[in-house]
């Protein structure tokens, strides 16, 4: 089992590596192909698709990693099950999108030029549920390979498409080009699902297999719904998030282009630069979420400890030095990545603020992966209703986008603690 963990972390890690090294890469040829303005409005655009997407999936792929492993159910049954019920709603959402984009775009984002961008997501969310859903079967087996695999795919198809792409759509409008960066996942996504199939062993399935099963169902929603819940509050909160920049900067005085670029540049410079090292622990926490689950079952409750503490120690030990690089020479890094000076002085506060994150995905799947799913919930609840709190009253306080990161730090100080304070009390009253 130890030998497993390590070697499922690792396999992740050297994926994730590549992974977030191309996705570097498209970041870069993305932000150097639409510019500050470009990267404003896509992230602006981008808290309405995770809450979609968040809606969609209903947290599904993390309870077929839970209920997979268990192997205590028919596994074929459960994949079609989570795929019909995520293909449901992605329809019910594409037709809303058509609906609302207009209304989304002019009344709650204040930009027009969001329309296209929202418009393209709902015909890309069924290949993203139904990619996770498979990717969840491989998880749960401990089959780490197709996951670093489809993922180095993906990354690269999308990476030509918007080295091909970008530059025909941005002569009719960033806004045009905006809404193709988000169409291109449906083929990063469906090259994913093609590998998904073909090596996923016996894949013909019976009729039977196929149709939706009710205690499938049931045991499916009893872990989906809590961690939807949890991961739903989180989209909410960053769905609000630009509404509440846009609605308050605007009225004390701001205008629109500001806000647009110093967006932009928090969310596609500063966060993105800080954020590096989650590739670490996001490996760390998805070969964590099995073996939690398994020996949670067989009441091993100290060696989880264990394994959460080695967790959390392989993560701290890429977080300090890389909080330490971000902290002494910001600037070299975004010279590097980005040909620009731009956010020096946001990543200075926000990266020793970012340690805890780093930690925070492995306690939280800790959590989940024992059936306390409510818990994350909860913590996620408080934690974006202080961020959002804080984001509104800050805002009013005339000091730009400093409020945003203000806002942050104080929900990834509560979340982590939150999250660290349940798991401790639950492993020793188990």
């Amino acid at each position: 089992m130890k030998n497993k963990f390590i070697k499922s972390t690792l396999i992740l890690i050297i994926g994730g590596f590549f992974t977030k090294l191309l996705g570097m890469i498209i970041k870069i040829v993305l932000t150097r192909l639409i510019g500050t303005s470009g990267i404003g409005l896509y992230s602006m655009i981008m808290p309405t698709f995770l809450l979609l997407n968040s809606i969609a999936q209903l947290g599904l792929p993390t309870a077929l990693n839970v209920l997979i492993s268990s192997d205590k159910f028919n596994t074929k049954k459960l994949i079609s099950t989570a795929i019909l019920i995520s293909l449901s709603i992605d329809f019910i959402i594409m037709i809303f999108l058509i609906i609302s984009c207009n209304f989304i775009s002019n009344n709650l984002l204040n930009n027009s030029s969001c329309r296209f961008g929202l418009l393209s997501i709902g015909f890309v969310l069924p290949f993203i549920t139904v990619s996770n859903c498979l990717r969840s079967y491989f998880f749960a087996k401990g089959r780490m390979y197709p996951h670093v695999i489809t993922n180095i795919i993906e990354d690269i198809v999308k990476l030509i498409l918007i080295i091909i792409g970008i530059p025909i759509f941005i002569t009719k409008g960033v806004e045009y080009a905006v809404a193709f960066v988000f169409i291109s996942s449906i083929f990063s996504e469906l090259s994913s699902i093609i590998i998904f199939l073909f090596l996923i062993p016996n894949f013909k399935c019976s009729k039977d297999e196929l149709k939706p099963n009710k205690s499938s169902t049931k045991a499916l929603f009893k872990i989906a719904l809590p961690t939807t819940g949890s991961r739903l509050i989180g989209s909410i909160g960053y769905f609000l998030e630009p509404i509440i920049i846009t609605y308050v900067l605007l009225k004390i005085g701001y205008s629109n282009n500001f806000i647009v670029e110093e967006y932009g540049i928090i969310n596609g410079y500063v966060m993105q630069l800080v954020l590096l090292p989650s590739f670490f622990t996001s490996a760390i926490s998805q070969a964590l979420i099995p073996i939690v689950s398994n020996n949670y079952t067989k009441k091993r409750y100290s060696y989880i400890s264990k394994k959460l503490k080695q967790a959390i120690f392989f993560s701290l030990l890429i977080g300090i030095p890389a909080t330490i690089i971000f902290e002494v020479c910001p600037n070299v890094f975004l010279k590097l990545l980005f040909k620009t000076n731009k956010g020096i002085n946001y990543i200075k506060v926000i990266a020793p603020i970012c340690l805890l994150h780093y930690i925070q995905a492995p306690i939280s799947s800790t959590l989940q992966a024992m059936n306390k799913a409510r818990l994350s919930m909860l913590g996620t609840l408080i934690g974006m209703f202080l961020r959002t709190v804080s984001l509104f009253i800050f805002s009013y306080l005339k000091i730009g986008l400093w409020s945003l990161i203000i806002a942050t730090s104080i929900n990834i100080v509560f979340v982590t603690l939150f999250d660290l304070y349940y798991v401790k009390r639950n492993l020793k009253t188990s």
